[in-house]
């Protein structure tokens, strides 16, 4: 039985953790520890008291998510904040976050996952944050329409707005939110973003600027990093593993 130590270390090294800087609430890494004995892997993009009580009613005793629980720490552990707490500690139930690494990992990071569901290969960093990309560019290998065709048959929700070209060259990729990569976008030489979400002005934006803006779901775009870190992880280990998913519309 592998040790909660040896999977930490693990996703640590492959998601190069400590290479990127992250904002302070993210809190990369170990979140919160179990009794060291690891049986069943899970995957969430969330922290929250319903996706802890799922994995623990699941069996889970390793949880990884994409959004850990620190974002609007430090607080009292009082109310919605004790229960997500007291769900994972009497549930024996670690938590593992990480948000811009799984972002932004060639191989199972969200936005090399989203290129590949379009049959893209990554061929450039995008959106470079101290020395580490968050989104890729990947050569467009279909038009405008197909695109949103295709995009439209992967979520249950896309936002169009079509102001760019209707044979882009290239598709920029950004996992949730979108806001501060649609300025970077005409320095990169790209007028097409497929994103999670945005902001209303993005609209004007794209008139002005001319791009085509896709958005698919701030959620549905950022199950893809944690899914697959948690599979590798459950093979290597030789574990189970389940996705753990919330009705979040967003």
């Amino acid at each position: 039985m592998p040790t909660l130590s040896e999977l930490v270390t693990y996703c640590d090294t492959r998601t190069r953790r400590s290479a990127f800087k992250d904002a302070p609430g993210a809190l990369n890494g170990l979140q919160l520890a179990n009794d060291g004995r690891v049986t069943k892997i899970g995957a969430a993009v969330d922290a929250g008291v319903v996706p802890f009580k799922r994995a623990v009613a699941a069996g889970i005793d390793f949880l990884i998510v994409h959004h850990g629980m620190y974002w609007d720490m430090p607080r009292p552990l009082t109310g919605p904040a004790y229960e997500r707490v007291a769900t994972l500690v009497l549930g024996n139930c670690a938590l593992y976050s990480n948000h811009l690494p799984l972002d932004g990992h060639p191989a199972i990071g969200n936005n090399a996952l989203l290129a590949k569901q379009l049959s893209l290969k990554p061929s450039r960093p995008f959106l470079v944050r101290d020395g580490e990309a968050i989104g890729c560019i990947a050569k467009a290998k279909l038009p405008r329409a197909a695109l949103r065709k295709k995009l439209e048959s992967l979520y249950p929700r896309v936002i169009a707005i079509e102001c760019g070209s209707a044979a882009p060259r290239e598709i920029a990729f950004c996992s949730g939110s979108g806001y501060s990569a649609v300025p970077e976008l005409l320095n990169a030489g790209v007028d097409t973003l497929v994103t999670g979400e945005l902001r209303e002005d993005c609209f004007n934006r794209a008139q002005e600027e001319k791009l085509n803006l896709y958005l698919c779901g701030h959620y549905a775009t950022e199950v893809h990093g944690v899914q697959a870190l948690a599979a590798e992880l459950a093979k290597k280990f030789k574990l189970p593993w389940e996705f753990i998913a919330t009705e979040n519309p967003f």
